[in-house]
């Protein structure tokens, strides 16, 4: 019987409240880093940059403690992570091969504010 009970318990994994509590902290201050980036009026590339490295640091503490995936096996991460991935590598060859669409058109056409309508 107290193997049973010993077995139970084994089965089951605790985390300590200051795990999640440190991460609520450090969720608030990445957000607040995020809004900072708008209340300092930053633009471009810089803006951008920043809100998706803050987007993803924030995504990355939810699915890594919220949702236990640091404490899974590596074929379950896997399972989870790299479709995802492989979709932000082929979404990145669709921008890719959009741009080198474009500018091919761009010179085989000519500009598009080149174009004008038939006169009647």
């Amino acid at each position: 019987m107290a193997q049973a009970e010993v077995t139970h318990q084994e089965g089951h994994q605790q985390h300590p409240l200051g795990i999640y509590l440190g991460v609520w902290i450090l969720l608030f201050v990445l957000s607040s880093f995020s809004y900072a980036v708008d209340y300092f009026q930053l633009q471009g590339l810089l803006r951008w940059s920043l809100i998706i490295l803050f987007m993803l640091l924030k995504a990355g503490l939810i699915i890594g403690i919220f949702m236990h995936m640091a404490w899974e096996r590596l074929a379950l991460i896997s399972a989870i992570l790299l479709p995802p991935l492989c979709l932000l590598v082929f979404i990145g060859l669709m921008a890719t091969e959009a741009d080198y669409t474009f500018l091919a058109r761009l010179v085989a056409f000519g500009p598009a504010a080149e174009i004008t309508a038939p006169h009647h």
